[in-house]
């Protein structure tokens, strides 16, 4: 069994592009079903971190294609396919 503790512990990685996304910020979970739907990564930062970060980025459960150890895969074909999150 994996919980949502274990879950924010590990690193995201797009495996399109190699790309390091960051840890789990939040999850978003459907309260009728019970299932998670999406995972929530940190927005890029700006100018060195001095500017802040962007949006968070939600990744939706379907993106996901292996959770690890220590990582979690997902597979976007490009940052458009995650969605901007409202602060």
């Amino acid at each position: 069994m994996l919980k949502t503790s274990d879950l924010k512990l590990k690193e995201v990685i797009n495996t399109i592009d190699g790309k390091r996304l960051g840890g789990i910020t939040d999850i978003e979970i459907d309260v009728e079903s019970g299932k998670l739907v999406a995972i929530v990564v940190p927005g890029n930062g700006k100018f060195l971190g001095l500017f802040g970060r962007n949006e968070d980025v939600v990744i939706p459960w379907e993106k996901i294609s292996k959770i690890g150890f220590d990582v979690i895969l997902v597979e976007a074909t490009a940052f458009a396919d995650l969605k901007q999150l409202d602060k």
